[in-house]
């Protein structure tokens, strides 16, 4: 999905306000196994349903940090990048907590609250964003987290 964009004025007003949702996300076990191979992590949990079944688990679950790594994919539509912006980064996230294990094949999604928008130096853009990333059917959410990031404007 395309960026979302808006002005600075824009962003600005948004603070303290609910940005949106996302789209529904599968994880799957293919997904859940490539993130096993990529991040070296073959825990059984992830990858051997009997192991998650005899835990109680119902299954194979996906790793916390495989829905963490999905902020990003889930909140392109959703968090507004400054129109003229030139580039941006990662600063850190801020009190992750992973709450409720993601049970292969549930559907995830990002709920995302700008919980502040600042010019910490001419033309650099602090974002905190508070997320939640939603495990569908569930009440409980699978994280939360504050998330920095840094957008560039000239």
């Amino acid at each position: 999905m395309p960026r979302r964009t808006a002005t600075i004025d824009e962003i600005k007003r948004l603070v303290g306000t609910e940005l949106g949702c996302s789209a529904w996300a599968v994880i799957d076990q293919p997904r859940i196994s490539g993130f096993a191979d990529v991040t070296d992590d073959h825990n059984a949990i992830h990858l051997d349903p009997t192991v998650g079944e005899r835990l109680g688990l119902g299954g194979t679950i996906a790793h916390g940090f495989l829905t963490l790594s999905m902020l990003w994919a889930l909140q392109s539509p959703i968090v507004p990048r400054p129109v003229n912006a030139t580039h941006g980064y990662n600063y850190g996230l801020d009190s992750v907590r992973f709450l409720a294990p993601v049970r292969c094949g549930k559907r995830i999604r990002g709920r995302f609250v700008l919980d502040s928008f600042d010019e910490r130096k001419p033309g650099e853009w602090r974002y905190v964003v508070d997320v939640k990333i939603e495990i569908e059917g569930e009440a409980k959410p699978a994280l939360a987290a504050k998330w920095l990031s840094t957008s560039y404007v000239p």
